[in-house]
């Protein structure tokens, strides 16, 4: 039987809010390093993780945060369901960038075998399958810390257009460093540093999640138009609402 969620602190929630709204005024308009260096060595200091998908542009993050402390912890999500590709890029970034806190947060057995026990619910339900597979375990991941980062920008989806530098998640702080870059951006500090490509990029991958829902991008597309095709989903539903409905689980 699920845990009872607990009533959120709007108390404290409304205080959070009023703080990243403050941290984005006076900070979000900094160099991605300097957000960086700003949230982990002094606002919230042994309180903050990354989370990362090892996806199409992961390497520029990952390489900022190994820059300011390698050994920031980074949350990953395997749902069980990622390209293996996925699962070699992370270790092979991990190595190349010296990270040493790697926490692999994978979906609740039981309720696996209650909800997806045949591994087709995403046939079914998108939305299901990402809830079980996604958006519990990132509450469990992310439970620990004040804060976390993100590599969201504004130019991957209508969805994200305006998104903050700073931004309130229930009693916590999502940060997205990279908010403001464009693909230019993303490219150049990737030449730059010389940092390694996700493989699946060549073959027209933009946007790489897990392998049953993503599909390659057509030229002119946004790059998430790949994942969820033919559907209205534009999110797994990590960066939403549902998201703090699950942090205020009183199982966590």
């Amino acid at each position: 039987m699920l845990a009872k969620p607990r009533q959120p602190d709007a108390e404290t929630e409304a205080q959070v809010l009023a703080e990243a709204a403050a941290l984005d005024a006076l900070y979000g308009h900094l160099t991605p390093v300097e957000i960086i260096a700003r949230a982990a060595t002094e606002r919230f200091a042994g309180e903050i993780a990354a989370v990362s998908s090892f996806g199409a542009d992961s390497a520029v993050l990952l390489h900022m945060i190994a820059e300011v402390d390698s050994k920031l912890p980074v949350i990953f999500l395997d749902t069980g369901k990622h390209f293996g590709e996925t699962l070699d890029y992370r270790d092979a970034l991990a190595a190349d960038f010296g990270l040493t806190d790697i926490r692999i947060i994978t979906p609740d057995e039981a309720a696996l075998a209650r909800i997806d026990p045949t591994g087709n619910l995403h046939q079914i339900s998108t939305d299901a399958c990402c809830d079980v597979r996604k958006v519990e375990p990132m509450a469990r991941g992310v439970e620990p810390f004040r804060a976390w980062f993100t590599g969201r920008k504004r130019f991957q989806a209508a969805t994200r257009a305006a998104l903050p530098v700073f931004e309130q998640v229930g009693p916590r702080f999502r940060i997205n460093p990279l908010a403001r870059w464009t693909t230019s951006d993303l490219a150049d500090y990737m030449r730059k540093h010389a940092l390694r490509e996700n493989p699946l990029v060549a073959y027209g991958y933009l946007s790489i999640g897990c392998f049953p829902c993503t599909q390659i991008v057509k030229p002119g597309e946004d790059a998430r138009s790949g994942r969820w095709a033919g559907q209205a989903k534009t999110e797994c539903g990590i960066h939403l609402s549902g998201l703090e409905q699950s942090l205020t689980d009183a199982s966590l």
